[in-house]
């Protein structure tokens, strides 16, 4: 879950400025979390963390559609390979990221908020550290990761400029993400939406001006297109890192390795998972290279249309998981997974409306993305035929993330990975015998079966009684 929630004593806004203040007491968010009636409350602390999310897939969006339409098909192919191991660093963050929510969110609901501030700032602490690693060890690497993918070389040369940029903020990326979940922690999904707002409005600019060049400025290609994705995390971390250390949501201090030991054990088994998922890919991104360049590209236009259906699942999942926690932590475990049911159902809304669009228009959708014939034909299968699979991907996100919110992470892990680990020998058969179909259609019935799987785990309720002490 990467969009947020926060939480705060007041906004450092003036009337005159056009926004209202819009930030509320900790204690006050908190009793509201636990006592109000369910559907407003999703849909109070929901709607803004979609919001954030979707204001943030608006960017990617752009990003793609500057690069596959100003740099070509390779450029597209390249950014497309990239954003596997740019999963896999995401899933790093989220380690912080989880932990900290599921062990922040109980204190808020048990009444002790300067304990929960303080578990905030010794996480940010542990984030800036693994995003600084994560730039050491990646850097030098980055021609082994590509040639692991057997990608033509033009996409490799491409790819490696894109996401050497990239790695250079990973610290800057990691303190977004452990910001970020201090706010959620705290229940507040407005204040991180106005983050986005500004910084989102920047990058937005610079993004165009960076890939192609304007005035003075050289054009930068690929890495410009990265250089302006950091500086939307980049923006909103410094911004929130300011607004969290006046409301006292975070609060420094001698570093606690219990608490960090604490925060990494609940949120390794989400971080495995996600890791997983991205070598996953990136072996079944071998698979889609014998199928040229257009099925590279259509993989990562395929990603970029879902994104905005899987994003609207983790405003909705962000938002579950503070209430899921904070109603553990106050004792309410049956409000806890009604909340969890009731925003799979808010949710799934959205999935019908995204499988008919999918399913009638999917040309219109892929030559947003690119001009290459067949790119857009190639794209426009793939989102056929994952149309019917954007009715699961809501229940997945949603409910992993309520999930993370009780701390319950290990099952998802392990159910979420041993599903998808299936998509090997599955997607190298089926590209076999059906061609990029039997690729296309792997990925939609993978996707819907750990859909199922994340079901049978709410229903099954063992995450009630997980311990976060």
């Amino acid at each position: 879950m990467q969009e947020s929630q926060l939480l705060g004593s007041s906004l450092p806004l003036e009337p005159h400025e056009g926004l209202a203040t819009v930030a509320v007491t900790s204690e006050w968010e908190s009793a509201h979390l636990i006592n109000d009636p369910l559907p407003q409350t999703i849909a109070r602390i929901a709607l803004p963390a979609v919001a954030s999310s979707l204001l943030m897939t608006l960017f990617f969006s752009v990003d793609t559609f500057w690069i596959g339409t100003r740099l070509g098909s390779t450029a597209l192919a390249a950014a497309s390979t990239s954003v596997f191991w740019i999963w896999l660093l995401i899933s790093i963050a989220e380690m912080v990221n989880v932990g900290l929510t599921a062990v922040a969110a109980r204190r808020y609901g048990e009444g002790r908020a300067p304990e929960a501030a303080r578990i905030a700032g010794d996480a940010l602490l542990l984030a800036l550290v693994l995003g600084a690693l994560c730039t050491i060890v990646g850097v030098p690497l980055l021609p082994k990761l590509f040639g692991i993918m057997h990608a033509p070389p033009e996409v490799s040369a491409l790819g490696i400029r894109y996401l050497a940029t990239y790695l250079l903020g990973a610290p800057l990326i990691f303190g977004f993400f452990a910001v970020d979940a201090a706010f959620r922690a705290a229940g507040d999904t407005r204040t991180p939406f106005l983050l986005l707002c500004a910084s989102v409005g920047v990058t937005l600019f610079l993004d165009p001006v960076l890939i192609v060049g304007w005035g003075p400025i050289p054009a930068l290609g690929m890495s410009g297109a990265a250089i302006a994705t950091i500086g939307t995390r980049a923006v909103a971390f410094a911004l929130g890192l300011t607004i969290v250390g006046r409301r006292g949501v975070l609060k420094f201090g001698r570093p606690d390795w219990r608490t960090m030991r604490q925060v990494v054990r609940i949120g390794l088994p989400t971080a495995v998972t996600g890791v997983v998922f991205s070598l996953i890919y990136v072996l079944v991104t071998r698979t889609a290279t014998q199928f040229g360049t257009p099925a590279l590209a259509a993989l990562g236009i395929g990603h970029r249309v879902e994104s905005w259906l899987f994003m609207i699942g983790v405003g909705f999942g962000a938002a579950t998981a503070a209430i899921v926690g904070q109603n553990l932590g106050a004792g309410k475990p049956d409000r806890a997974e009604r909340a969890g049911w009731l925003s799979v159902g808010f949710c799934t809304l959205f999935g019908v409306a995204a499988c008919v669009v999918e399913l009638l228009i999917p040309e219109k959708f892929a030559s947003i993305f690119s001009h290459d014939p067949a790119v857009i034909a190639e794209g426009a299968k793939y989102l056929r035929i994952a149309a019917f699979s954007q009715l699961g991907i809501c229940t997945e996100i949603v409910l992993e993330g309520a999930l993370g919110g009780a701390g319950h992470t290990l099952a998802p892990m392990l159910t979420s990975t041993s599903i998808t680990a299936l998509r090997i020998p599955v997607a190298a058969w089926a590209a076999a015998r059906y061609g990029s179909n039997g690729l296309w259609w792997t990925i939609a019935l993978t996707a819907m079966a750990r859909a199922v799987g994340m079901m049978i785990i709410w229903r099954a309720g063992n995450w009630k009684r997980t311990s976060i002490a």
